[in-house]
């Protein structure tokens, strides 16, 4: 008998009638166009029940590889199921890089992208800002084309798949550029409040980690853009902290046996601002659950001081903390919609009861910051917290409704979130 199909974590049996793994894509449009339910599935990182359906659910990591650079207009056009990691290497070869990684280079590029992932540093836009150009199969399994120019362009592209099945997006690239990366240990907390807008503008990309105890922040990951003038060496003390003296893992204790290279020795930069190697595991599977939460830059301090009073009710079951930045878009549902951010996100121990207790702690404690959580993360937000948090969840209802009138690509997740009602085509 066939073993259940689960996501990364474990933690969603996924309940279609039936899986796909279409080989091409006229393939994926039959499929979608004979559908009443039908769901995408990326490489299943999502922590919740995004991708979940009791249809059709559909895997696009076998639609034909597409890694398609046009140097003239610095970019590159690539299928959906490809991975981040496999895309940054082709792109090094090629010359160019993306902006920006998520700490995670297994992850799809449709997927990420739906979801508002991220990766870090304070001028860095999330994955989903580099999108130009968006491809996606439609409910009636008619293919449909999106770009900047478009009107619906800024609402479609996260999405969380309630538009349709993304088959290529094309994306923005910059010319290749190396980074250092080094850890640091022991930042005393103090400072960091002290300080935080110099901590974490100090690199390119800037990680700290933190289990919420003593007076101290475990590490600091400062990835640092090789400039003209080549590798620099790092200081041995900075800020007070202890510069690692070999190679470390996020979560302490742990072999760093599967993370990017650190000790300031550089390299590209598609194998240096991601916390873990596309050739290895970050951690065993269903061996934790995550969580997030975006505020604006200005409250960071303040969303921290929440959190450091109430940390009791939360670390017990915490694996790790992490906190980084990413700067503003314009994306309808992206986490970063319309101000820079500070993200604080949870990696939990894989326990449901104690993480959701934990959760419901967290949000009471972040709200009047306006907290919006990651969208393929565990929260607990009702749609009313989460509707006046959104400037523009009113009109991707109604995007919802005029391109999916009959709910296709819903789920009970989805129909949760969303109030779907008839709406113009392009909303006002």
């Amino acid at each position: 008998m066939t073993s259940p199909l689960t996501n990364w974590a474990g933690n969603v049996t996924f309940g279609m009638r039936r899986f796909h793994a279409p080989t091409s894509v006229t393939e994926l449009r039959q499929i979608v166009a004979q559908a009443d339910a039908v769901r995408a599935l990326g490489t299943g990182h999502s922590f919740n029940a995004l991708a979940d359906t009791t249809g059709d659910l559909v895997s696009t990591a076998d639609l034909p590889r597409t890694i398609d650079i046009d140097p003239a207009a610095r970019t590159v056009t690539v299928s959906g199921g490809t991975r981040f990691g496999t895309l940054a290497s082709a792109l090094h070869g090629a010359g160019y890089a993306l902006h920006n990684l998520g700490s995670l280079p297994h992850i799809s590029i449709a997927g990420a992208c739906a979801t508002g992932t991220h990766g870090s540093g304070d001028t860095n836009g999330n994955l989903s800002s580099a999108v130009r150009v968006l491809h996606y199969v439609d409910a009636a399994g008619e293919l449909v084309t999106l770009d900047r120019s478009s009107a619906e362009f800024a609402g479609s592209v996260v999405a969380l798949g309630a538009l349709g099945i993304v088959t290529h997006l094309t994306l923005d690239v910059v010319p290749a550029f190396d980074i250092q990366q080094w850890v640091y240990e022991g930042l005393p907390t103090e400072i960091l409040r002290a300080r935080f807008p110099e901590v974490m503008s100090a690199a390119y990309s800037v990680s700290v980690f933190t289990r919420w105890r003593g007076e101290s922040v475990d590490q600091v990951w400062l990835r640092r853009k090789v400039d003209d003038d080549g590798p620099v060496p790092g200081p041995a003390r900075w800020h007070g902290a202890t510069r690692a003296d070999k190679q470390r893992h996020p979560v302490p204790g742990m072999t760093a046996d599967a993370c990017t290279l650190q000790l300031g020795i550089s390299g590209p930069s598609h194998l240096r601002l991601p916390h873990f190697r596309l050739d290895a595991a970050p951690s065993s599977r269903g061996d934790e659950f995550q969580s997030e939460y975006f505020v604006a830059r200005e409250d960071a301090v303040a969303a921290f001081d929440a959190l450091h009073d109430i940390r009791k009710r939360f670390a017990p079951c915490l694996r790790i903390s992490e906190i980084r930045t990413i700067a503003a878009d314009d994306l309808w549902l992206s986490p970063a919609h319309h101000r820079d951010s500070v993200a604080f996100h949870f990696t939990w121990l894989p326990d449901q009861r104690a993480v959701t207790a934990a959760l419901r702690h967290i949000e009471n404690a972040l709200a009047p910051f306006a907290a919006r959580p990651h969208w393929g993360k565990l929260f607990t937000l009702e749609p009313d917290a989460l509707r006046a948090l959104y400037p523009a969840y009113g009109p991707f209802e109604q995007l919802l409704s005029a391109r999916d009138p009959e709910g296709v690509f819903r789920n009970n997740l989805l129909r949760r979130l969303f109030a779907l009602e008839a709406g113009p085509k392009t909303p006002n």
